[in-house]
């Protein structure tokens, strides 16, 4: 009687245990994601003044002629370029100077530093296609798109991938900031053409 007292004693206090854990696990979560979606709400804020700006630099007018806007856009997305350039090249600096990386990814699971830059090489490769891909269709879009204007796309994303790759290896909250700041203009830029278009149609 008295070893299964023992037994019982010590399923509860592992019980109590595992159930402190799960709950320390459950607030050091809900904490990082709070974290998160404060970094994802203040890029929101800045994106929807630059975005305001952005589209008080197009007013109504004949504007540019087609090929002048591609021009203007494939000009400003240079630094979009640069930026999956700088990423592409920094897994190859990495993987150079590491024996652990230097025969590939299909080699070798990798080191933590490679597998944290191929993390940002392939979110980096993912928000490039999708703002040349917006740009692009802005410019064919708006008449009086400005250099201005794609300027401060390319801005809003050079900046966001700097804090993105610099708070990478902090942490999600970290990041988060930084992959808003890339991500919700584009977002902002396609649903502002999808309804242009939209009302263009009727």
């Amino acid at each position: 009687m008295l070893g299964s007292m023992l037994v019982s004693g010590k399923g509860r206090a592992v019980s109590n245990c595992r159930g402190k854990e799960v709950t320390l696990v459950d607030s050091n979560f809900r904490l990082e994601q709070r974290r998160v979606a404060f970094g994802m709400a203040l890029a929101v804020l800045l994106t929807l003044v630059v975005l305001a700006w952005v589209f008080l630099q197009m007013p109504p007018g004949i504007g540019q002629t087609f090929a002048e806007r591609m021009k203007i856009v494939a000009r400003a997305d240079l630094f979009v370029i640069i930026w999956l350039t700088a990423a592409i090249a920094n897994v190859a600096r990495l993987r150079f100077f590491s024996s652990d990386d230097i025969a590939g990814s299909s080699r070798s699971t990798g080191s933590q530093s490679v597998r944290d830059a191929g993390a940002i090489l392939q979110n980096t490769l993912e928000q490039t296609v999708l703002a040349i891909s917006v740009h692009f269709a802005l410019a064919a879009e708006v008449h009086t798109l400005t250099p201005t204007a794609a300027g401060a796309l390319a801005g809003l994303f050079s900046l966001g991938r700097l804090l993105f790759w610099i708070g990478y290896r902090h942490g999600a909250a970290r990041r988060a900031f930084g992959f808003a700041l890339t991500f919700y203009p584009n977002v902002g830029v396609l649903l502002f053409v999808v309804f242009s278009r939209a009302l263009a149609s009727f």
